[in-house]
């Protein structure tokens, strides 16, 4: 193990009150996911007051995030993967592996991202069209998705080299990144979509040239060398215990935002198959959906500050830190999530009214965001036990949990009860499958506690 000797290791992590060590790093977490969330949103807002195609142009945009959630998917297997094995090994103090991990996230992010994108750009069309897209929303949809392609790579290092400083000690700089993000994009966006005339494609190019610019910054953040994880040659070679180590771990968040793409395809089918008016249930589904986006980015963003916490110290053998991290995030997820119920249950409207002016479909999307948000206060909990188990290494746990509510409850439902009672099918099976995946993640975790409670008590 080389000389460490004056480099910042985040050793308050085993050693500081965990009620203020999860506010030191869950708030910056929180106000890059919030804002990121608000970042998406602002997109559609502006993507669905441009004159004339206003409705038509945010449900192509609805129809492209299986596409994105498929990319983050992706996105996510190496990012944290690479995160949650960073926080164990500086918690094992372990750090020339720390070092190594840093390096082959970066090259795994940079390959994976430009593999995704050549793959889907030839495929465009098509993959737009299975998603969802109609002959009049697919111009929009494709528009869209050819920029964001062609800047994929830079995507997938910006959202990586963020997990990798929030799981080396430095959440601020991560919020920071996100904010600066966030507020290119609001600058941009209007420039490019209604000045430039670039309607669609402007929105894309403004969520690129953001990133861009924010990963510049990155990495001039990683080029300091009196940081203990720092850019440095011989760490971005691929080492196959560190990639098989990523992508074990990245599995679960892999398949929870695959799952999302599947679910998100069935249900663009099934209102269009089902409904009556296809395109504006499918952007009713998609200004819902952004809406309950950002309570759940929240609660991402807790998870993200709990995630170190809990890999440091599981890492040190230190359950009793373990459960207490444990127990305060989902208590303030779900409070979050209430908060989230209270707002879509009772001022649909007034959501609806900001992303667009069409009488029919707001009335659509409140209707809907009641709908979806029935059992909201719930995903919280959910949520925070999913990426729990993924932060202690128990993979199978995690993957089971995230599984379970997209593939083995929702999908079912959103295939049988249509064919019931029409396009209500459709809406009604989201949140009957979030109260039956609540009743299974309350016993698995039950059961983690009673295997740490024998543990304890082994002699």
């Amino acid at each position: 193990m080389s000389n460490n000797t004056g480099r910042k290791v985040p050793t308050e992590l085993g050693t500081e009150k965990i009620g203020k060590l999860l506010m030191q790093y869950a708030i910056p977490a929180i106000i890059a996911q919030t804002a990121a969330s608000l970042y998406n949103m602002i997109d559609s807002i502006f993507i669905g007051h441009i004159p004339n195609v206003g409705a038509e142009a945010i449900s192509g945009l609805a129809t492209t995030f299986p596409f994105m959630n498929l990319s983050v998917a992706f996105g996510a297997m190496v990012g944290v993967g690479g995160a949650t094995q960073l926080s164990v090994k500086l918690g094992q103090r372990d750090y020339d592996s720390a070092k190594h991990i840093l390096g082959n996230l970066m090259t795994l992010s940079t390959l994976v991202g430009a593999l995704f994108a050549a793959i889907s750009l030839i495929f465009l069309d098509e993959i737009l069209v299975f998603f969802g897209a109609s002959e009049t929303t697919l111009p929009f949809a494709r528009d869209f998705m050819k920029i964001i392609l062609f800047g994929n790579v830079i995507t997938h290092l910006y959202f990586g080299i963020n997990a990798a400083l929030r799981a080396s000690g430095h959440p601020k700089p991560a919020m920071y990144a996100t904010i600066i993000t966030v507020i290119m994009n609001i600058i941009f966006a209007p420039l490019f979509i209604y000045v430039l005339d670039w309607g669609i494609k402007g929105a894309a190019f403004a969520t690129i040239l953001s990133q861009s610019i924010t990963l510049l910054w990155q990495m001039k953040l990683l080029s300091n060398p009196n940081e203990l994880l720092h850019l440095q040659r011989g760490i971005f070679k691929l080492k196959k215990s560190i990639v098989k180590g990523i992508l074990s771990i990245g599995m679960s968040p892999f398949f929870i935002n695959a799952a999302a793409c599947i679910v998100v395809i069935i249900i663009n089918k099934g209102l269009r198959g089902y409904g009556e008016h296809g395109d504006i249930s499918i952007a009713a589904y998609g200004i819902a959906n952004r809406m309950q986006f950002i309570f759940v980015m929240v609660v991402l963003g807790l998870t993200q500050g709990m995630q170190p916490i809990v890999g440091y110290n599981y890492g040190a053998k230190r359950h009793d830190r373990v459960k207490s991290v444990l127990t305060q995030t989902i208590f303030w997820a779900t409070l979050v999530t209430t908060i989230g119920f209270v707002v879509c249950e009772f001022f649909p409207e007034a959501v609806a009214n900001a992303f667009t002016t069409e009488p029919a479909l707001i009335e659509k999307s409140a209707w809907a965001m009641r709908i979806m948000s029935v059992f909201m206060p719930i995903i919280g909990f959910q949520l925070v036990t999913t990426y729990f188990f993924q932060s202690i290494g128990k993979v199978n746990k995690s993957i089971f949990l995230s599984l379970t509510r997209q593939v083995l409850l929702l999908i079912p439902l959103l295939l049988i009860l249509p064919l019931f009672i029409g396009e209500k099918g459709v809406w009604y099976s989201m949140p009957i499958s979030d109260i039956i995946a609540a009743v299974l993640t309350v016993a698995m975790l039950v059961i983690q506690f009673r295997e740490w409670k024998k543990e304890e008590y082994r002699p």
